[in-house]
């Protein structure tokens, strides 16, 4: 399950609108962001059959013009995009469509109401004038306690087929989302009580404020193509219209997709003012190995690469530089956290567990030694993170675990000060996390002589991951645990992180599976009250400045607690040849690689 967080469309639209947040699991290495969605349930992508490594790329077709927009920008060429999966579906809202691979061809061809800008990791409109807000008028508190959101789409937003986008593509889109026969996660949409369609408007108001409306529409259907087809067969193999920058071209299965440039493209270079996308087609070849994608792009039989961020790999990657590739190395949106257990099951994991005891997690959080981490893990490639917010809002983060410097002496001081108020000779800890993740083995590893070097007694019990994240993690059986959480951006993805230590909302029914706070956990006080309080208000409000200091208040009340310990947030990397292929910026969010697609161009023609 190695790439479902990347998905733009369905994962991170439908599926993280319930959670924002998913767990890690499954994952065998560190290599993949090995993460299984809470609702509804997914399962890796089939593995496909690759093209042969002497297979041609396809041809290209003429560019309809060889006038260079700029002295860099010329149209014509094909860009090739290798990948290790191919899709099962290219129709986002069937079974399938929510692997990484279906959003990434669909950057070429889905547009929605705003997408990720890979430079600012923002939310950006995208078929819309502007994304509605409350200072911009586009959102309203209504009297009722309802609110509404109104968009304006833009005058010369069209389907590749000339047809304008309109407000009934958005009223269309709700209806397919809405159909119970369908996989699609309703959360937030389940909870529009009225619609308004306009030619180029579309409003919608909501039962109750809530910022989730952030995140949906993120990709819309054109209702004049697929009004009275057969929605969950017909769109398999082929694609409706566009309103991307390509339309769908061949699948030629086993070996690639290609699409080709859609002449009715509605964006033009803001820099220049010309009609986009540059490139005559963009082929999407489907590699299964990594060593067979690295070996294909050091032979320049493709362009662009978003392999698996092992460190190896992205030095050997690094080694082609003067060679005229460019590497981005990123933090993404998948973060490391040590955390505690607050309920009665840590006891069945650790008969001496002092998670109780502030002073004891104090303690922990100086023994660990971040910057270790993160040279032993990731080669150094990424700082440690001293908040939970930066890498979803970093705007937003005021870094609250920042307090916790790496300092035997101070935790040993805390440590003496916890088994005075325990009333214990001796502290022991117990972690546990996953057997088949090579990063998560290695930091056990290292734990090992951090705790040594504070006389607490340390023992791993490491498991499967399906055993820990089924039912270990479901039943609070671990005294010191450590998984990862994936993000999204904006503040619906920051607010649902709070959801996570919602003291009102233990497993099943929530997401709080430390227990802190909850009506079984052995910490329940002023902090996680307030906590609660916090969480319901984040969940009441889209006004930014309430938003904001409820926010900051609320992680330094994590962080003083020490209810969790946030450790890094994975890597993600990316590879163009610079030399050849410009325009091209990689995205760590869930827009992934391919979202300015209509940007790039050929140096070499």
């Amino acid at each position: 399950m190695n790439r479902l967080w990347r998905s733009r469309r369905v994962l991170w639209l439908a599926v993280l609108l319930a959670f924002a947040m998913i767990a890690a699991a499954c994952g065998d290495s560190d290599d993949s962001a090995d993460e299984t969605t809470a609702a509804p349930e997914t399962t890796a992508a089939p593995e496909t059959t690759a093209a042969p490594e002497t297979t041609a790329a396809p041809e290209t077709t003429a560019a309809p013009t060889t006038t260079a927009a700029d002295p860099g920008k010329q149209y014509g060429g094909e860009v090739v995009v290798a990948d290790d999966q191919e899709p099962p579906t290219l129709n986002w809202a069937v079974p399938g469509g929510d692997n990484f691979i279906v959003s990434i061809v669909g950057e070429s061809y889905w547009a929605g109401v705003q997408q990720i800008n890979g430079f600012t990791l923002e939310l950006d409109p995208e078929l819309v004038t502007e994304l509605p807000t409350v200072g911009n008028g586009g959102v309203v508190i209504n009297d009722d306690g309802t609110m509404t959101v109104n968009y304006q789409i833009r005058d010369e937003a069209v389907w590749s087929d000339g047809t304008p986008i309109s407000g009934d593509d958005l009223q269309f889109t709700l209806d397919i989302i809405m159909d119970p026969d369908l996989p699609i996660d309703k959360t937030t949409y389940e909870d529009i009580v009225a619609t308004e369609v306009g030619d180029k408007t579309f409003s919608y108001t909501l039962s109750q404020p809530s910022a989730l409306y952030e995140l949906i529409f993120s990709a819309i259907f054109p209702k004049h193509a697929i009004e009275g087809t057969d929605f969950t067969t017909d769109w398999n193999e082929t694609m409706w219209p566009s309103a991307g920058p390509f339309v769908f071209d061949t699948w030629q299965k086993g070996e690639f997709i290609k699409v080709v440039r859609n002449e009715n493209y509605w964006k033009t270079d803001p820099e220049t003012g010309d009609q986009l996308p540059y490139l005559d087609s963009v082929v999407f070849r489907f590699i299964p190995e990594t060593e067979s994608i690295i070996t294909a792009f050091k032979g320049r039989e493709v362009d662009v690469i978003q392999p698996p961020p092992a460190t190896e790999t992205i030095e050997a990657l690094q080694a082609l530089e003067p060679e005229g590739a460019i590497v981005e190395v990123l933090s993404g949106p998948v973060w490391e956290h040590l955390n505690f257990q607050f309920g009665p099951g840590r006891l069945e994991r650790n008969e001496n567990s002092a998670n109780e005891n502030l002073n004891y997690r104090k303690g922990v959080a100086h023994t660990i030694d971040k910057d270790l981490i993160v040279d032993e893990i990731l080669a150094g490639q990424v700082e440690p993170l001293d908040s939970f917010l930066e890498p979803v809002t970093p705007s937003i983060s005021t870094g609250a675990w920042a307090q916790y410097d790496y300092n035997p002496e101070t935790a040993m001081e805390y440590f003496e000060t916890a088994k005075s108020e325990l009333g214990v000779d001796e502290l022991f800890t117990v972690f546990s996390t996953t057997s088949n993740n090579d990063a998560r083995v290695k930091l056990s590893e290292l734990f090992v002589n951090m705790f040594a070097d504070v006389g607490v007694t340390y023992e791993n019990q490491l498991e499967d991951s399906q055993l820990f994240f089924g039912e270990t993690l479901d039943n609070g059986l671990w005294d010191l645990g450590e998984w990862a959480w994936v993000g999204s951006p904006g503040f619906s993805g920051a607010i649902s992180l709070y959801d996570l230590f919602d003291p009102e909302a233990p497993p099943p029914d929530g997401g709080n599976y430390y227990r802190w706070g909850t009506e079984d956990s052995v910490v329940i006080d002023d902090n996680t009250a307030r906590f609660a309080e916090i969480r319901d208000l984040l969940n009441q409000s889209v006004d930014p400045d309430e938003l904001i200091p409820l926010m900051q208040e609320g992680e330094q009340i994590l962080a003083d607690q020490v209810v969790i310990f946030p450790l890094y947030a994975r890597l993600v990397t990316a590879a163009v040849w610079g030399d050849e292929v410009g325009g091209f910026k990689h995205n760590p969010t869930q827009q992934g690689h391919t979202w300015n697609m209509e940007d790039w161009y050929r140096l070499d023609l």
